[in-house]
């Protein structure tokens, strides 16, 4: 009998507090609570956990050393587990060449289709190729240059892992006396040993001939016996010039131009035979950037406007310069700026006009010789490319950016790959339309009857999966899009997209806050999704802090009351409803009404000072000139994919960057900005890993630890002692335990085992060695105050208002019950993102930084937002100003300006639909925002004030 409940008996994993839970299958279970509260200590790192380890532990001792094995988490016992799937958010691929298609594997379809009723065309003369004839191949041949020494080759094995003995005897016994291996020819005669694992291009030498009157017979001969070795292909070597390739197959009656037999593998360009040879299937290459050579374009070129020429006045290159201006009669003491176009162009790129060019060596010797300039940018890719020094390769790159490949023009695959069509579409054009065109475009593609046979279960799983994309509210997205340009909410409903294909039943899914970086508008779908794998027999277990989805919840369960030591309790459990009326459940009085964001009595009103950013029209900006008023609280807002990220984060952050800091980022395309001399700073406060290493903390990365250490190196004992400030650091040799250095753990390899991270027996994990261990301030060690949550921190730092100052902007931004000392891997993307935000609000205001926020909200409870909001206040209070892409309601009607794009997602977006104060943007009746933000604002109307 199939048990109806999941059930959890004494759960104390992190700060669960020995938990019991019981858990309905076959439903949709929000868990929510405040940040930190433990919903993923009990979704992730209970359930999960441990449904996962079963299922582990199920298989042979063979198949868990390649699966690996969970650790068992803190847990009395689990009844009633299904195999576990986690669709969390840190599945992102970092990998330049995973694309939306690869990932969600329609791509690999795209390729099966394309193989199997793609029409080549010729790159030269766009028409069809069809196969050619032997006089016809003849006939190209004889128009070669008479006397012309020519091979006759049938290409065997064509980039084939193996050692092909088989082969090579089958040739032998034909009579064959020459073959070409991966380009080298080899006499059949002597023993050919190739390597097993490597690719292997093997070619037969039928014939070797010179093209004279009367040679057509023998020629055809040779063709004929070509032809049949290699299944309708051959090459035939011009000596010397050059190699012609023809087909039975597919070739071009105009030019020849011919192709190898169409497969998959032709469209992939993550292989050599599909790849643009150029940029190897990235689509992009690394350029040296202009802007980036010229240092300072105020200078002139001899006070060094060229960074790279000008380290040294007497350097060989700079006396080079010199004779070459003096040469061309360019003023090497005017302005790089205002120099004519036509200097600037000689100097970067080089002129082939000869000079005589006077040096002195570093003997002391002058000499004279008549040269070329070669051009700064020329003379750095060729260095680039020449050099074997690693370092001086990586300076050089510091003068490059990454650009689109000039030869496939970022499409990824060779010439011939982009030339096979269907419906007069090749491959990249169709990656490119957004997942609603191209569903679009299958569903009216023409076919003939014997194409349609061919490709119709091909054409059947392309337009479901498409399907699923849509119905998760990613219609907007291309499937030619870089997976790391994805964000973790993006990622994660690509997953489940996938997991819906699946149609799997009896399945327990784990998901992480699938409603990140979703409009309001496409809620509604994204609930629609999950429910209807839950109807098809699944559990699903959402930790979520979104309204809409936990009030379409069919059970409920608050973990609090607080944060950290504070939580790991259940509050209320039960149905949305159920929740609403308990006493004790935060969520529940949200949901209820009961507790509410308050809209801002006044609203701030612009101070004549704007950043504008003029003709944005980078992805899909259509453009755009928006204006973002300074000293206010601006939000960003409109649907997935209207163009919000790439306005903020790709034009004007990026832009300010490089304006402010020489940063070697690229901006999108943009005409201009106006505004720039109110900013003298920008924050960038996003939520990547505050370290990528457990050694970083937030009290190294707020800093307040440096202020912790000298405290301890204050100590009269520390001072008897002689020990500085960096005998306190657990990074360096002196003060910490040098048998785990430092780190408090050691790992210990198992094998077929999981590894085992056991506490340091030396140290006990405290990290640091026995002298440091003694010295001590208020009766704590160094190690015991990092192990201090920060609340208890403020208390025992109150008399030393530095330390006070920076743990009060922790706690302000709710992360109060984070321990000092807790390793950066363990931090969330939101608690990352509001360490940083802390880390900035203890810095004297300037009244001219302009803090950049994507999407904060994520990851926090209604009570957080409320909190973070608070803080945000306090920012733009003291003179600053604050810029949030974001799709929070609370957030967006608390703001004083809102820029609204859209008004649909991808090609349907990048443009301002509407502007202005919340109250002006619910005017707008083409704005979806306007159309959520009504009835959030319908109880009160600000007034607008300085």
């Amino acid at each position: 009998m199939v048990q109806e409940n999941i059930e959890i008996y004494g759960a104390r994993v992190h700060n669960l507090k020995n938990i019991d839970v019981v858990i309905p299958r076959d439903q949709l279970v929000v868990i929510t609570g405040l940040s930190g509260s433990g919903k993923s200590s009990l979704a992730f790192d209970t359930i999960y956990a441990e449904g996962q380890r079963r299922y582990v532990e199920s298989l042979s001792a063979y198949a868990r050393q390649f699966l690996g094995q969970m650790e068992k988490p803190d847990v009395d016992r689990i009844e009633g587990l299904s195999p576990a799937i986690s669709i969390d958010q840190k599945s992102t691929s970092r990998n330049p060449r995973s694309t939306v298609g690869t990932i969600t594997e329609i791509y690999d379809y795209f390729r099966l289709l394309f193989a199997r009723v793609g029409q080549p065309h010729c790159p030269e003369h766009g028409i069809p190729i069809r196969s050619q004839t032997i006089p016809q191949m003849v006939d190209r041949i004889i128009e070669l240059p008479e006397r012309s020494r020519i091979q006759v080759i049938a290409p065997l094995v064509k980039g084939r892992k193996g050692e092909h003995q088989k082969k090579l005897q089958e040739i032998r016994k034909e009579g064959f006396v020459r073959v070409r291996v991966d380009g080298e020819i080899r006499d059949l005669s002597e023993e050919i040993q190739l390597e097993k694992n490597k690719k292997h291009t093997i070619e037969v030498i039928v014939d070797r001939l010179i093209l004279k009157e009367g040679i057509e017979t023998r020629l055809t001969d040779s063709l004929e016996i070509a032809l049949q070795l290699s299944d309708g292909d051959v090459l035939i070597d011009v000596i010397g010039e050059q190699e012609l390739k023809f087909s039975q197959n597919y070739a071009c009656p105009e030019c020849g131009f011919s192709m190898d037999e169409l497969t998959p593998r032709m469209f992939s360009f993550n292989n050599p035979f599909g790849a643009c040879p150029t940029c190897d299937g990235l689509g992009t290459r690394m350029e040296i950037d202009p802007q980036l050579v010229v240092n300072d374009p105020h200078k002139s070129l001899r006070e060094g406007a060229l960074g790279f020429w000008s380290s040294e006045k007497r350097t060989y290159y700079f006396q080079m310069l010199t004779s070459f201006c003096k040469a061309q009669k360019i003023d090497m003491d005017c302005p790089y700026e205002d120099l004519p176009a036509a200097d600037k162009k000689k100097i970067l790129y080089g002129s082939k006009q000869k000079f005589l060019f006077e040096y002195e060596s570093e003997s002391g010797f002058s000499h004279r010789k008549e040269v070329t300039f070669e051009g700064l940018i020329p003379q750095l890719k060729r260095r680039h490319r020449e050099t074997n020094s690693d370092m001086a390769r990586d300076y050089i790159e510091g003068y490059m950016v990454e650009k689109e490949c000039s030869t496939c023009n970022g499409d990824r695959l060779r010439q011939e790959s982009l030339h096979v069509l269907i419906n007069q579409q090749n491959i990249t054009a169709l990656t490119r339309l957004s997942i609603q065109q191209a569903h679009q475009f299958f569903t009216q593609l023409q076919l003939t009857e014997k194409e349609y046979q061919i490709a119709r279960l091909v054409l059947r799983e392309i337009k479901s999966r498409l399907q699923f994309l849509i119905d998760v509210g990613l219609d907007y997205l291309t499937l030619h899009r870089a997976a790391a340009t994805l964000s973790g909410g993006e990622a994660q409903r690509i997953r489940l997209a996938t997991q819906i294909g699946s149609s799997l039943m009896g399945v327990l899914y784990i998901l992480d806050e699938p409603s990140i970086g979703l409009h309001q508008r496409d809620n509604a779908r994204l609930i629609a999704t999950m429910e209807k794998m839950r109807d098809l027999g699944n559990t699903l277990i959402v930790v979520e802090h979104d309204e809409d989805t936990m009030r379409a919840a069919d059970y409920l369960i608050d973990v609090g009351p607080g944060a950290g030591v504070h939580g790991g309790q259940i509050i209320a459990i039960g149905t949305p409803e159920e929740v609403m009326k308990h006493p004790k459940s935060l969520t529940g009085q949200y949901l209820s009404r009961r507790k509410e964001i308050p809209i801002p009595e006044q609203r701030r009103k612009p101070n004549g000072k704007w950043l504008e950013i003029v003709g944005a029209a980078e992805n899909n900006l259509k453009n755009v000139h928006a204006k973002v008023p300074l000293g206010l609280f601006t939000c960003v807002t409109g649907v997935s994919g209207s163009g919000k990220s790439t306005l903020v984060n790709e034009i004007l952050l990026k832009a300010l960057s490089r304006h402010l800091y020489r940063s070697k980022v690229t901006p999108g395309k943009y005409r201009n900005i106006k505004g720039l001399e109110h900013i003298d700073k920008v924050i960038d406060i996003n939520q990547a890993p505050i370290g990528r290493t457990p050694r970083s903390n937030p009290a190294t990365y707020t800093g307040v630890f440096d202020d912790i250490r000298s405290v301890f190196a204050s100590t009269p004992e520390a001072k008897v002692r002689g020990y500085q400030k960096g005998r306190f650091s657990f990074n360096v040799k002196g003060g910490r335990c040098e048998a785990c250095r430092g780190d408090g753990i050691i790992k210990i390899e198992m094998h077929f085992l999981p590894d085992v991270y056991v506490p340091c027996e030396e140290c006990n994990g405290k990290r640091y060695n026995r002298d440091t261990l003694q010295i001590k301030y208020k009766g704590k060690t160094i190690a015991d105050v990092l192990d201090l949550t920060v609340e208890d921190a403020l208390v025992f730092f109150e008399a030393i208002p530095r330390i006070n100052r920076k743990l009060q902007t922790l706690v302000d931004v709710g992360l109060g019950y984070v321990k000092l000392g807790q390793p950066a891997t363990t931090l969330s993307g939101g608690e990352a993102q509001r360490v940083k935000l802390a880390s900035e609000l203890y810095k004297r205001s300037t009244g001219r930084t302009l803090y950049i926020l994507d999407e904060p909200t994520t990851g926090l409870h209604m009570e957080d937002v409320a909190r973070l909001l608070k803080v945000l206040e306090r920012l733009v209070e003291s003179g600053e100003s604050v810029l949030v892409i974001e799709h929070n309601l609370d957030v967006i009607k608390t703001a004083d300006h809102v820029i609204d794009l859209g008004p649909e997602g991808g090609t349907g977006g990048g443009m301002i639909v509407a502007e202005g104060t919340p109250e002006q943007i619910i005017q707008v009746a083409e704005s979806h925002t306007g159309h959520f933000l009504a009835p959030v604002l319908a109880s009160n109307q600000p007034e607008l004030v300085k």
